[in-house]
């Protein structure tokens, strides 16, 4: 279980990673990622809304029913939070993340997840060694 600093709560926090992040798909999933620190002024209906930054990076995840049922998604959720917990020490501090499952996921293993979910970080430079902006 991810710690409380590092998840993403709130409908907003969830549609403004979504809407204003960048975008990577993977395989098993898509994965946004809004730097907090260039999205402090983001404008959403026309009106300035600030984006709290509470100096952790923060995951969600969206596993639809698209997935699978019940059994399956919480399978999915389950190892998607493990894999992401395992690579939290490496993310940048203000960094939002939203993984949305497709479904293949169904069928993924730990390890697919893993390489996946590194690489898609990587490629969208939101890992502390990786620099610069997403």
């Amino acid at each position: 279980m991810l710690p409380e600093p590092h998840r993403l709560h709130h409908h907003s926090d969830f549609s403004r990673t979504v809407r204003r992040g960048h975008r990577i798909g993977r395989r098993y999933f898509v994965v946004y990622a809004l730097d907090r620190a260039t999205a402090d002024l983001a404008v959403d209906a026309g009106l300035s809304v600030p984006v709290l930054g509470c100096g952790n990076p923060r995951f969600g995840l969206i596993v639809s029913k698209s997935v699978g049922n019940a059994v399956v998604r919480h399978r999915v959720a389950r190892r998607l939070r493990h894999v992401y917990a395992a690579l939290l020490p490496n993310i940048r501090p203000e960094v939002d993340v939203v993984v949305r499952a497709l479904p293949p996921a169904a069928a993924g293993t730990s390890a697919e997840f893993a390489r996946d979910l590194s690489a898609a970080l990587r490629r969208l430079r939101v890992l502390a060694d990786g620099g610069g902006t997403p």
